[in-house]
């Protein structure tokens, strides 16, 4: 590490507080400063450059710097840089309501802003509780699934179902109710897992105001993949019992599951959906909530009778993050992005193959754009996922296993070759455990 770098991180660590992260760990970890990024690549002060592998979280759809989203950023900030949305609209966030409204399903013709993923799962939870105030109902539950992740603000982290993020909380968050994922993508463990669910609905149906999930992978959730079959089965079910289907596709909307939503392998559309991460291509913070008319008539009265959705945050419907949400859009419609990840996805398959020889791997699976596998064989606190991130890191690819989890999740403009130094690279660092 050069003396630029040395110390950008003794001046980092003198003050931030990193996410999801033990601190103390950075007294042996590598912090690295990062100097810039174009395409899959992200470099550091010593001009090393690594794959982002993950997106940045999942987020970065075409590339870091991306030339076109780049220019429409810079045409709008010389324009308007933001404005309240009470009282105030703008183009940006009028052409892009529209164009969300024309790519999601079918029926999902209202949109409520908000910043991030976290917060439009709270928008969506507090939407249809209140919908049934409104209606003369209280419905005071949630309904999830087991293993399921949708934030760490109070609400979203209630209706989550993974113990190192919720655990520690419990006592404060909201009651709700989980039921069984299905443990595969078989149609005997959809059915059972419908089962189990229809089960709770016959019992507690009237005190329930929806149910949330991620559709076809539980991306903190292990990387957990499931049948569209079962959305299908559930969304018959809300309607059977009256409770809201809300869509949480904050991680797999955009083109990662192979479709440009989730929801339609299943041909369902959900009450709600909740969007974010690839929404502004990784570029700005930004989320939104899709609903129906169903839903906004319900609010939709005098005000004396109360019955508003008074809810906001200081920069909903930025323009800036719309402006470039619209660029990625535009992306989308003019390189045909789907069939070309189709490409990739089944060029990944192939790649995959190769790690079945490999003993210490278990449950190969892929949905889309993301494949990921277990590693087998050690304690948690053998920390197995980092020797893998330090030895990948070492030959120019960022991982970051979620535990003894090694996905793939790479920004839709990686090539070929460095498909096949990712994955190439995550083969022998997998390898190299059995010979440490």
């Amino acid at each position: 590490m050069n003396k630029i770098s040395e110390n950008l991180t003794k001046k980092d660590l003198e003050h931030i507080w990193h996410p999801c992260t033990q601190m103390k760990d950075y007294e042996k970890l590598p912090l690295i400063p990062i100097k810039k990024g174009k395409g899959v690549y992200l470099y550091d002060y010593e001009d090393n450059k690594y794959i982002d592998s993950i997106s940045s979280w999942w987020v970065n759809m075409f590339g870091h710097a991306n030339e076109y989203i780049n220019q429409k950023l810079k045409e709008q900030v010389d324009a308007l840089e933001h404005v309240i949305l009470t009282c105030f609209t703008h183009e940006p966030i009028i052409d892009l309501s529209r164009r969300l409204v024309e790519v999601t399903p079918k029926g999902l013709n209202r949109v409520f802003y908000a910043d991030n993923g976290s917060s439009a799962v709270e928008v969506a939870l507090k939407m249809s509780y209140q919908y049934y105030v409104n209606k003369g109902e209280k419905r005071t539950c949630f309904l999830s699934l087991e293993n399921g992740y949708h934030g760490e603000t109070i609400g979203a982290l209630s209706v989550s179902d993974v113990g190192l993020y919720k655990d520690t909380f419990d006592h404060i968050l909201l009651k709700t109710v989980q039921v069984p994922v299905p443990s595969d993508m078989s149609e005997s463990s959809t059915c059972k897992a419908i089962d189990a669910l229809e089960e709770v609905l016959k019992d507690k149906a009237n005190q329930i105001a929806g149910f949330i999930l991620e559709p076809l992978i539980q991306c903190a959730g292990n990387m957990h993949m499931y049948s569209p079959l079962y959305l299908t089965k559930a969304r018959e079910l809300c309607d059977k019992y009256d409770i809201h289907f809300i869509a949480d596709e904050i991680a797999v909307g955009f083109g990662r599951t192979g479709t440009m939503f989730a929801c339609e392998q299943a041909g369902i559309t959900p009450d709600f959906m909740t969007l974010s991460k690839g929404l502004t291509g990784g570029y700005l913070p930004l989320s939104c909530v899709m609903t129906t008319d169903k839903i906004y008539d319900a609010f939709y009265c005098d005000y004396n009778e109360n019955k508003a959705f008074l809810h906001s945050h200081s920069y909903t419907g930025n323009p800036l993050a719309c402006s470039v949400a619209n660029a990625t859009l535009d992306i989308f419609e003019n390189d045909d992005v789907i069939n070309e990840n189709k490409k990739k996805s089944a060029y990944i398959a192939q790649k995959l193959e190769k790690f079945k020889e490999l003993k210490n791997i278990a449950s190969i699976r892929q949905t889309g754009m993301v494949a990921a596998m277990d590693i087998i064989g050690y304690k948690p606190s053998d920390r197995i996922g980092l020797k893998v991130f330090d030895y990948a890191l070492e030959q120019g690819v960022f991982l970051r296993p979620l535990g003894n989890v090694v996905y793939f999740m790479p920004p839709y403009v990686i090539n070929y070759e460095e498909i096949d130094k990712m994955m190439d690279t995550a083969y022998q660092a997998i390898k190299s455990l059995n010979n440490g």
